[in-house]
């Protein structure tokens, strides 16, 4: 893949905590406009790479560029193209939904800072809920909520650590709705994540991040062709423990919340 269609590369990226090695030498590239899915389990190394990634962190060794700049020698250009999200809402909680949004909207020297606000709201599938405090908001509102704030001043770039722990299953749905609905508008997406089946659902690219190395990365399809064969049989299907979920306490409402989002 050619280097103008990266948003993000990482070459050799190694870093330790004392004695503690946490990445030993990791290597990945995104796709503009894609979502890639880090995915390993606590303590492979994820949040330490997305935080040398926005520039939180500097590396020991190796390299790395988020749209073009370079994370040691150009700070400034990456967070002025990123936004970073981690795992639990930075919101507050007694602000209303229309404040918070309009608080950052100021903070980032935004034009019309309410029009903004309204304009994700509607988005964001919380126009209704825009008065109401945070506090009296579910947390898959928070974590909406949250990822809207992140937006503000249109970052190319997106970095999701973690964003459904802690989440409800129809919270969650709610939340891969809105990563799918980033990337379908261009945002590129970095999305960490310990969650199989979030990995599965969302990403165009997954790499497997265990004990501060990536030993596997591909589409789902070119993982799958790492397993052997699977001998054909022919069962009845039976429901996921999700949609049994669903039918049992009704998904209407996650319906409507989609349809919100995706308006």
């Amino acid at each position: 893949m050619e280097a103008q269609n990266l948003a993000i590369q990482v070459n050799g990226l190694r870093k330790s905590y004392q004695k503690l090695q946490v990445l030993k030498g990791v290597n990945f590239h995104v796709a503009s406009g894609s979502i890639f899915a880090l995915l390993g389990s606590n303590g492979a190394g994820k949040t330490t790479t997305v935080r040398i990634l926005a520039t939180l962190l500097k590396p020991d060794d190796g390299t790395a560029s988020v749209n073009g700049f370079d994370v040691l020698s150009q700070p400034a250009r990456v967070r002025e193209s990123i936004s970073l999200t981690g795992q639990f809402a930075a919101v507050d909680e007694i602000l209303t939904g229309r404040e918070n949004l309009v608080m950052i909207a100021k903070l980032r020297q935004v034009e019309n800072p309410r029009r903004v606000a309204d304009d994700l709201l509607g988005r964001f599938g919380l126009a209704d809920a825009a008065g109401r405090r945070v506090s009296a908001y579910s947390g898959g509102m928070r974590r909406r909520l949250d990822i809207a704030m992140s937006l503000i001043g249109d970052p190319p770039i997106i970095f999701l650590d973690e964003p459904t722990t802690g989440l409800d299953p129809e919270a969650r749905i709610e939340v891969w709705q809105v990563i799918q609905n980033l990337a379908d508008s261009g945002t590129t997406v970095l999305l960490t994540t310990q969650y199989l089946e979030e990995a599965e659902k969302l990403a165009d690219r997954i790499a497997i991040l265990h004990e501060g190395t990536i030993i596997v990365s591909g589409t789902l399809a070119e993982l799958r062709k790492l397993l052997p064969s699977a001998k054909v049989e022919y069962v009845e299907r039976q429901p996921t423990l999700e949609e049994i979920f669903l039918a049992i306490v009704g998904s209407d409402r996650t319906h409507e919340n989609e349809k919100q989002v995706q308006r």
